[in-house]
């Protein structure tokens, strides 16, 4: 059985109505955004449904596409640098061909997360410190 994007399974899917979660935050930038862009507001509720949807799938599809060539690009990173391949080689050794790339992937991202973490920490710190 397939399960749909909100986590329910098909049978369940299309016996229920479909709830929505609603954030304060999103949904004020949404209502800024319509405020800022009126024509454009007016051309989305214009369009059929068909072309909205569509729309809407593409926009997946390119952050999609985003995310594989940043990973591309990370990846080709890596295989450049022997050290760098070799301590992911070391520490990937023992699991399936198939998932190394994505774990290693995942250290990437964690990395750079830790990394963005600290600047943003040590931004704070110097813009709280006044002399």
């Amino acid at each position: 059985m397939k399960t749909a994007p909100n986590g329910t399974s098909d049978a369940t899917a299309s016996n229920e109505p479909q709830t929505y979660r609603i954030n304060p935050e999103t949904e004020t930038k949404i209502d800024n955004w319509i405020k800022q862009n009126p024509k454009g507001w007016d051309y989305i509720k214009t369009m059929p449904r068909d072309r909205l949807e569509r729309t809407v799938v593409l926009n997946d599809v390119r952050k999609m596409e985003a995310r594989q060539r940043i990973e591309s690009g990370v990846m080709k990173e890596i295989n450049n640098d022997p050290v760098r391949k070799q301590a992911y080689d070391i520490l990937t050794k023992d699991m399936p061909e198939e998932r190394r790339e994505e774990v290693i992937l995942g250290m990437e991202r964690e990395k750079w997360r830790a990394k963005q973490k600290t600047q943003t920490q040590t931004q704070t710190r110097r813009e709280g410190v006044s002399v």
